[in-house]
């Protein structure tokens, strides 16, 4: 395990980091983010649930002067009960706060506050009220998800906005009962629904709900719509197709052109520019579509057949 971490393809962009964070919600979260620093808006940012750091580096990159980024994770610790250790043994065996660390720096000078812990642990370490937005996206177990929205209340700012990764995915229907009691019971208003991500606030959502209406209809990528549902205007957005017009994402230490030049062989004087990587083909972008869409635990071992395929193929041709 420690060669394979320290041998570990360094990313060159966001998207080369392995995670479930899609390019819609990549643009509404740093809409919220950016919507916030222009209302002159101040807070720290939360996520509970990290898993390689995907989302995380994205909420570092709207980091503003003074606030700090605390992720909360079990990086491999062990879980509070049987049914939460059971779920981190299946879906996140292979999650080390060393990788979570070194894709992290791959965009950042220096590592968010991390706290090794249940997420429950999360309210002894950030203050009360102190959080201008938080994502929960940890575990999926229904007990978990309410603590944890209950946390995210107590330390949101008013108007501060959480964001409930999961509601709707076929595999956590824990999450989702956690997120509509939440709606139904203990006010939290929606203020958008993605395919996968519910965004929401204990403040008014009727102002943030028009200026993203706004905002999501200017774009040609995305569809937008309105329900209402038990008193509650859902704004319910959807990309059109496989891509969308990214937002300002943070950049990588290792690009690739920069990567792949350093690691020729016997290199003298400067650096050659890279190739450019071939287009990959219809069949490879529907086998990585796949894999992200799978659940970790699957794709772990799709990936591992697929390598071990590889290094037969390699050998065969020596």
């Amino acid at each position: 395990m420690a060669t394979a971490q320290a041998t570990q393809t360094k990313p060159a962009e966001l998207n080369d980091v392995p995670g479930w964070f899609w390019p819609l919600d990549q643009v509404l979260f740093s809409w919220f983010l950016e919507r916030q620093e222009a209302a002159g808006v101040r807070g720290d940012l939360l996520e509970l649930g990290a898993y390689l750091g995907k989302s995380a580096i994205l909420l570092g990159h709207h980091l503003q002067d003074g606030e700090t980024l605390t992720v909360c994770d079990l990086f491999g610790a062990d879980a509070p009960d049987e049914a939460n250790r059971a779920e981190s043994a299946m879906s996140y065996s292979s999650l080390t706060r060393q990788a979570f660390e070194g894709n992290y720096l791959s965009f950042h000078d220096a590592l968010p506050k991390i706290v090794q812990a249940p997420s429950s642990a999360i309210t002894g370490e950030v203050a009360a009220g102190s959080c201008r937005f938080v994502h929960v996206d940890a575990s999926h177990l229904y007990e978990h998800v309410q603590g944890d929205i209950g946390a995210a209340r107590e330390l949101l700012l008013p108007e501060g906005v959480v964001v409930l990764d999961d509601f709707r995915t076929e595999h956590t229907p824990g999450v989702a009962v956690a997120a509509w009691e939440a709606v139904l019971n203990r006010g939290l208003r929606p203020v958008c629904l993605s395919s996968q991500k519910l965004y929401g606030t204990w403040g008014d959502p009727e102002a943030v709900q028009d200026e993203l209406l706004a905002a999501l209809r200017e774009r040609d990528d995305c569809t937008v719509s309105v329900e209402w549902a038990a008193g509650h205007r859902l704004v319910r957005a959807r990309a059109k197709g496989r891509t969308m017009r990214p937002p300002s994402l943070p950049a990588s230490r290792h690009p690739a052109g920069a990567r792949a030049a350093a690691s020729l062989p016997g290199q003298q004087g400067p650096a050659r520019a890279a190739r450019p990587a071939p287009a990959p083909s219809p069949r490879g972008r529907a086998r990585r579509l796949a894999l992200d869409l799978l659940p970790p635990l699957v794709t772990r071992a799709v990936r591992r057949r697929l390598a071990a395929q590889r290094a037969r193929t390699g050998r065969a041709a020596r």
